[in-house]
């Protein structure tokens, strides 16, 4: 049986000298906590708690999941019933061993490059409108056409074929990690990655990557997801001279997410530093449309790495850093509007950190009111209503008590 992140753990504080006591004091995280998780009482904790011990102990978050790295996801409740028999169908078709879906048939009209890309924009659409019950419908057809149009397609139009595949592939990933559907988005990924990588493109691969390291964060395996991150972005690092809109918004969100992974592995450094490149990217890009925004979710922008900037704030326990730098964000056309509901997470976050309850609510009200779909599905959110919850002395407000009905929060 592989060891426990309690077990990580005691034997990294024992290795320090630190008592439980002693290292409770430092990461700030209770002395309960902490026996409960070396004692086994606990299978796992909160990823801003394990983060916090990390510090402490001067180790990266990873060295205590050891083989554990669900811990971030076992956190989450299980989703709602969703309809998912169709999306799954798509991506898991059973085949022959000529390697063709049983189930394909392309009809007396096979599908075209520019019918199955104008089905993907179309789906990117709902999905950026927060409206998943719609995109969720679309996937099995949407995906299904995609798997027709590569083997309907011959000679040159391959590789655009594949590269449209792994497009509607990164929707399906990115929607799945919405919903928590973990699995199935590692499916979907895959796929996006394998279609990315016949289509030759270096821009598609770099997009398709950079769900892929989105997923990784979300179970909780950072190294990973930078070691990603990292290793495509300098794999696809354009010219900054002569490097198209394209390219350099395909480089710099992988530096983006890998400054994720790498802060939540207790290495702000290292995180600091992708930042850099990211900005020196961001600055040369201005303000020139990627034309792959919508259809990769990729908003890189220099107002994206401030987004990161803030995020990284958080996650290294400085709330009224994460606030100094919210309030200096420039809006920029390419961040899209998850991106920017993200980051008003992490604002009422910061806030509560601060004691400025009612600015949370405010936040998190706001939310409640230009996505409600988007923010029923947000773990963090469930954290910071429970945070607001325990930490207010008055009775909860009529609002507060809305918000914790739409999150599913049972405090």
């Amino acid at each position: 049986m592989e060891p426990t992140i309690g077990e990580h753990l005691a034997q990294i504080r024992r290795r320090s000298t630190l008592t439980q006591e002693q290292l409770a004091e430092r990461a700030g995280v209770s002395v309960e906590t902490i026996r409960k998780l070396e004692q086994g009482e606990r299978q796992g904790a909160r990823t801003a708690t394990l983060n916090k011990l990390a510090r402490a102990l001067g180790v990266s978050t990873s060295a205590l999941f050891g083989n554990a790295a669900r811990a971030a996801t076992d956190r989450e409740p299980d989703a709602r019933p969703l309809s998912l028999v169709g999306v799954r169908r798509a991506l898991t078709p059973v085949v022959g061993l000529d390697g063709s879906p049983l189930d394909l048939d392309l009809g007396d009209q096979p599908p075209t490059l520019a019918g199955v890309r104008r089905t993907v924009a179309d789906a990117n659409v709902s999905y950026h409108a927060n409206d998943y019950a719609v995109t969720l419908s679309t996937l099995p057809d949407m995906l299904g056409e995609a798997r027709a149009l590569v083997h309907a397609v011959t000679g040159d139009d391959q590789p655009a074929a594949h590269a449209i595949a792994s497009q509607a592939h990164q929707l399906a990933g990115r929607l799945l990690i919405q919903l928590r559907q973990v699995d199935l988005a590692h499916v979907a990924l895959t796929g996006a990655l394998d279609h990315a990588r016949l289509s030759g493109d270096q821009v598609v691969g770099a997009s398709a990557a950079a769900p892929m390291c989105w997923l990784l964060i979300r179970q909780g395996r950072f190294a990973e997801a930078e070691r990603l991150a990292v290793t495509t972005a300098d794999r696809v690092e354009p010219r900054m001279s002569t490097a198209s809109a394209a390219e350099l918004a395909a480089w710099g969100f992988l530096l983006i997410k890998g400054a994720g992974a790498a802060v939540r592995d207790a290495r702000d450094d290292d995180a600091a530093e992708l930042l850099e490149l990211a900005a020196a990217g961001a600055q040369r890009l201005g303000d020139r449309p990627n034309p792959y925004a919508d259809v990769a979710g990729n908003d890189f922008s220099t107002e994206a790495v401030r987004l990161m900037q803030v995020e990284c704030a958080v996650v290294a326990g400085q709330p009224d850093r994460a606030l100094e730098l919210s309030d200096g964000v420039t809006r920029s056309p390419q961040v899209t509007p998850s991106s920017r509901q993200r980051h008003r997470l992490d604002v009422a976050w910061s806030h509560v950190q601060t004691g400025r309850y009612a600015d949370a609510t405010d936040v998190l009200v706001d939310l409640r009111t230009a996505a409600p779909a988007w923010l029923r599905q947000q773990q963090y959110a469930r954290d910071i209503v429970h945070s607001i919850a325990e930490r207010r002395r008055r009775a909860m407000s009529a609002e507060l008590a809305d918000l914790a009905s739409l999150v599913g929060c049972t405090t």
